[in-house]
Order: structure tokens, then sequence, then C-alpha cells
């Protein structure tokens, strides 16, 4: 059986009111499939959870009507994008920004470069967090903003991370021999034409369910352009996002 954890009676806030269970286990399904990369089928769903195939459907077709699941065309369920809000609200409430900001800046300072966090957002790449190095000359960006998807090296890194099909709908005319290049090095380098003098590196950072969560990069004028010296201290940041996304010590 699969690893699902249900909340117990005893977990629940000592409040005198029990947990519905039902719910808990219609939220047990949601979480399960929120451990997938891609559609599921009934019947795999069914035999990972050790329950049948009725009331599996019975809490799919409840959590649909909630919204939180679709099918697709070929049968299968997968998280509708109301999901994908969720997170993105929890991230804020949780002050993932403030948490993620002592890895930026050590990360500036130690490059003496820009250092940006970016996440995909309405399928175009936004920066979330930022830190600007001091006393030198800057690429000003700011938190909020968006870039090229196919051009920008954060860009990059999340199309290749992206289910081919979806990455090859936001970006049809980029090659996808760069998206390959990006999963075999585990790194991107910007294009240098969305920005002109500006050259960016890109690494993935990867969330608890080893999916890739967001793009770290370090951006600067293409004379201090450094890609060789910046791609180990960005994965060496990049695991410290990790572990903080994971609730892990750093």
């Amino acid at each position: 059986m699969a690893d699902v954890t249900i909340a117990r009676e005893e977990d629940a806030p000592e409040t005198g009111v029990r947990p519905l269970a039902s719910a808990l286990k219609a939220f047990a399904l949601l979480d399960h499939l929120g451990r997938k990369r891609q559609a599921v089928r009934l019947s795999t769903l069914s035999r990972e959870l050790g329950v049948g195939r009725a009331t599996i459907y019975q809490r799919l077709v409840t959590l649909i009507a909630a919204g939180w699941v679709e099918q697709t065309a070929a049968g299968d369920f997968r998280l509708t994008l109301r999901a994908a809000r969720l997170a993105h609200a929890a991230t804020e409430q949780a002050g993932l920004g403030a948490r993620t900001l002592p890895v930026l800046e050590a990360l500036s300072a130690e490059t003496g470069e820009a250092a940006s966090l970016t996440v995909l957002e309405d399928d175009a790449p936004c920066i979330v967090q930022r830190v600007e190095p001091r006393g030198v000359l800057r690429v000003e960006m700011r938190v909020g903003a968006t870039m090229s998807i196919d051009g920008s090296a954060s860009g990059r890194v999340l199309l290749a991370y992206l289910d081919r099909g979806h990455a090859l709908r936001l970006a049809p005319d980029l090659d996808p021999a760069i998206l390959d290049a990006v999963r075999e090095t585990g790194h991107s380098i910007s294009s240098g034409q969305t920005m002109e003098g500006i050259r960016a590196a890109a690494v993935p950072v990867f969330g608890h369910n080893g999916a890739c969560a967001a793009a770290l990069s370090l951006v600067a004028p293409v004379q201090r352009f450094a890609a060789d010296g910046w791609i180990q201290p960005l994965r060496a940041a990049a695991e410290s996002l990790r572990a903080i996304m994971e609730g892990r010590p750093r």
C-alpha cells in the first residue's frame, strides 16, 4: 500500500469535536494524487491505496465536484490548478520569501551577483525573492516581475522539468534539445537575447515530492558573466532551499 498519511482522531485539536472520517479519507486521496507526476487511472489508485474501485471513484467524484480533481479525456484523474493556487497561498502565509531570503543573501554575497528565486505562475516565470549585490553595477529586476519563459535561464529550467507536452505548448519555438541539455547538466544559461548585455545561469530547486518547485539564478552584466564559477554555489544554495521547503535542518 502507498505511503498515505491519514490523520487520526487523537491528532485532532482538543475541542471535543471529532473530525469527519469521510473527509479525512478524501483528503488522503487528494494528498496521494499530489505525489504523482501525471494523471492516474482509477485502477492504479485502487491498487496503490488498497481500497475498492467503487469507493475510490466516489471520493474522486466528490473531489471533482469540489473543484480539486479533474478527469482527462483518456479517463485518468489529476489535480486541477486550484491546488497550485492553494500552494501559492500557503507559501505566502508560511513566509517562504522571508525563509529563503538568508540563502539568497549568502549566495549573492559569495558571488557578488544578484540572486533570484523564480516560480512558474500563470505559465510565466515570476520572481518571488531577489537579492541585489552592493556597490556594483546592478541588473534591476523586482520581486513580482515576470521574464521570458524560453529565453531566460530560469524559464528554461522551469520548462525542462515540466511535462514535455506542457513545455512545448508554452514554448513551441524552443528547440527541445535545449531542455534535454538542461535536464542532463542540471543547469541552464540564458539565451542572451531577451535582455541585451545581461546573462544568467539557473538551477532547479526540487520540492519534497522530487518535482522542480522553483529556479534559482544568478544574473549579471555580460562582462561579469562567469557561469563556470556560479554553478556549484547555485547548487549548494538550491539544496539549502530544498531543505527549507522540506522542513529539514540545513
